[in-house]
């Protein structure tokens, strides 16, 4: 199944060189938009004046790509509002794509019936596996020389 980016970035040329490294080297749909939809289920690649289109507290910012200046306000406050996939615009764009990347996984999956909840941290009631037994460390080996 393809996912869908929206690109809402005011640099042409950078958007350009993002859409096509996206379309070379992943298996994207990209919408470049002037402002960023949030109702939409996908990941966002925003600048900063994209960023402060959307309404607070934002939605699902778990999924947004942050574009910005090396500012470390900026930062701070990107990380504050959530937003975890923060870019300078003088990364390599390989950064970029896999940031967007990560965001893609972090992206709720509509079709599996129930929504998992967003984010990076484990939730209350979430079953962990137990370690199979032979997987375990035991207090002593024993040698097979006799």
């Amino acid at each position: 199944m393809m996912q869908t980016v929206q690109l809402a970035i005011a640099d042409g040329m950078y958007a350009a060189a993002l859409r096509e490294a996206l379309s070379r080297s992943c298996a994207w749909h990209v919408e470049s938009v002037g402002r960023p939809d949030p109702s939409q289920h996908c990941v966002m690649v925003l600048d900063l004046a994209a960023l402060e289109q959307l309404p607070l507290p934002l939605a699902n910012p778990e999924r947004i790509v942050l574009i910005t200046r090396r500012d470390a306000q900026l930062m701070a406050e990107a990380w504050e509002a959530g937003i975890v996939s923060v870019v300078s615009e003088q990364d390599p764009i390989s950064t970029v794509l896999l940031a967007i990347m990560a965001a893609g996984l972090r992206v709720d999956k509509p079709h599996h019936g129930t929504l998992s909840p967003s984010g990076i941290s484990p939730t209350p009631g979430t079953a962990h596996a137990p370690i199979p037994p032979e997987h375990r460390n035991s207090g002593s080996k024993r040698s097979k020389t006799q």
